[in-house]
């Protein structure tokens, strides 16, 4: 196993490398990073070595060449640290993402982003932890918030097609749980243990759960007429907000009650 200053200073161009890893698209100035830009490589290289207990204050002052006062001033305490940390790389993941546009497909869209959170958190099983390993009651990292955020727009888009058949909230929560409960449980099992094909069976029913096809013109959707009302609930309550103007307040809540209704509250 690489040490951390081979982490921190090793030259490998080979593609996924830590050291590719942690300077590919951060800005970092290679000749001479400031303090600050120190401390998150060397808590990240640290991270990627040895997990979440490997990153202490005196490892971090270690690896980064500077005193531990420094990294409270940078940083205020460690848990200010690894959410720096964590954001850093959630910037990177996100970016990624974006890059992959659009099909024109959302279901297709969709599928495509749970493999993508699923590949980053495999290669990536210390930082995906970081993000998702210890949940606090009540408060979400930043970095899954922003996840979560992207995965909402998503499935915003899937509903906007009227191929959605519950509200945009609740299929957000149910697809961000189902993945990262088999990205934790991947992980866990790791090596030969681990069976890719858990993470297509649940995506799959997943998106069975909470889409459907569209039907071709003129014919029925599959199933009774009122899935197809509740499907086309969704679809307007998605785009709702696109008709501000032409409601009140009061008549906006109360035709989004309506919708919800007609979608079965779901």
């Amino acid at each position: 196993m690489d040490t951390t200053a081979d982490l921190l200073n090793a030259g490998d161009d080979t593609p996924g490398t830590t050291d590719d890893r942690l300077n590919a698209g951060d800005g970092m100035a290679a000749a001479s990073p400031s303090p600050r830009d120190r401390i998150l490589r060397a808590a990240e290289a640290l991270l990627a070595e040895g997990g979440r207990a490997a990153v202490t204050t005196r490892a971090v002052s270690a690896a980064a060449g500077v005193q531990p006062p420094t990294i409270y001033r940078q940083f205020g305490d460690m848990q200010g640290l690894l959410d720096a940390v964590a954001a850093d790389w959630s910037a990177r993941y996100l970016r990624a993402k974006v890059a992959q546009g659009n099909t024109g497909d959302p279901v297709a869209d969709l599928r495509a982003g749970w493999d993508a959170h699923v590949a980053f958190g495999l290669a990536n099983p210390a930082f995906y932890a970081l993000m998702y390993g210890d949940p606090r009651s009540g408060t979400m990292p930043p970095a899954a918030a922003e996840a979560l955020g992207l995965l909402e727009g998503l499935v915003r888009r899937v509903a906007e097609a009227g191929r959605l058949r519950v509200r945009v909230d609740g299929a957000a929560r149910l697809i961000h749980a189902a993945g990262v409960g088999v990205v934790l449980t991947l992980i866990a099992a790791g090596g030969e243990e681990r069976d890719r094909a858990v993470s297509a069976l649940t995506r799959e029913a997943i998106l069975a759960a909470v889409t459907t096809d569209t039907p071709p013109p003129g014919e029925p959707a599959a199933g009774a007429s009122t899935g197809r009302a509740a499907a086309r609930a969704v679809a307007l309550k998605a785009v709702l907000p696109e008709a501000s103007d032409a409601f009140t307040s009061a008549e906006r809540g109360l035709l989004a009650e309506w919708l919800d209704r007609l979608s079965g509250g779901r």
